[in-house]
């Protein structure tokens, strides 16, 4: 892949053929995906309609996937945020046409935090149309201080997701539409980790954090979902503490490197959670998060 005129990322066959996926998801015991747009094209930066129009084409291709493969495959759609009315009418044709569950966002769009004004007709439609909506980082700092050591990546991402959160959270998204339905990758960043030290300034600097909610943001927490990705026991372990068993779900990042490419493996060797709450985590909690019926691919109940 290049971004303008440099090499991105070097991308397997994995990335776009399903058959390989298949090949791949057979030989680690994975039943089904969700399939979504690599963030990078997201292309919030370019004019609205251009973004429309890669948008669809990139929905349609996944649509195609998804219908050859409805038993192995889920989409989530991806939306020209940057124009709101586009992406509202893009994010209806997913649900409604596409029959996609729910979109991929990123943790801002330009100089709009999630909180934006500008935004809140999307979130309300996002509710209205029962689609969920998947968060993912993107547009880290890349230069400067942030140059060396994957940085981006390793703390940038965590950093992104962060402050998506607690813009939800103060900015009163959450609170203002309580029915939304929105996961967070890498273990919702750093926010289920510090959410402590967030909830403290929310109590502490009212002035500062509370005037645009009346809800605390250990309480909205617990109205999100946060995906498994976080590569340690103990994490994962506060992690379901914090959040609560029925809101996190199974996260691999597959293909790329700093996923957890033997899906499910992790969740397996956790020794202190009972065959319940991995059934959770592997499985049911992301169904409720899509409101998807799990029957529909439970081979055991066919």
């Amino acid at each position: 892949m290049m971004k303008d005129d440099k090499r991105f990322r070097e991308v397997d066959e994995n990335c776009w053929n399903p058959e390989v996926r298949i090949e791949e998801m057979n030989a680690k015991g994975v039943t089904v995906q969700v399939l979504s747009t690599v963030p990078v094209m997201f292309s919030y930066w370019a004019k609205p309609f251009d973004t429309l129009d890669l948008c669809r084409i990139l929905n349609d291709d996944l649509a195609k996937t998804v219908s050859k493969h409805p038993d192995r495959f889920v989409g989530l759609g991806t939306l020209p945020m940057q124009a709101p009315e586009l992406a509202i009418q893009e994010m209806k044709r997913c649900r409604h046409e596409l029959g996609f569950p729910g979109v991929q966002i990123g943790t801002h769009v330009n100089d709009w935090n999630l909180d934006a004004p500008e935004l809140l007709p999307f979130f309300a439609a996002a509710e209205e149309h029962c689609c969920a909506i998947f968060v993912h980082p993107w547009d880290m700092e890349m230069g400067g201080r942030m140059e060396k050591y994957f940085l981006p990546w390793l703390v940038g991402m965590t950093t992104e997701t962060t402050a998506a959160l607690c813009c939800l959270m103060f900015g009163g998204i959450l609170e203002r539409f309580p029915n939304l339905r929105m996961c967070f990758a890498h273990g919702g960043g750093c926010a289920p980790y510090t959410i402590g030290r967030i909830d403290h300034g929310y109590h502490a600097r009212p002035d500062l954090c509370a005037q645009l909610t009346t809800l605390s943001p250990r309480t909205q927490l617990n109205r999100v979902y946060c995906d498994s990705l976080v590569h340690d026991q103990r994490a994962l372990k506060l992690l379901v503490d914090v959040i609560g068993q029925d809101r996190v779900v199974l996260g691999t990042d597959y293909p790329f490197p700093l996923g957890d490419l033997d899906a499910g493996k992790f969740i397996e060797s956790m020794e202190e959670f009972g065959d319940d709450l991995k059934g959770k985590i592997l499985f049911e909690n992301a169904c409720d998060f899509l409101g998807l019926d799990r029957r529909k691919y439970d081979a055991d109940s066919t």
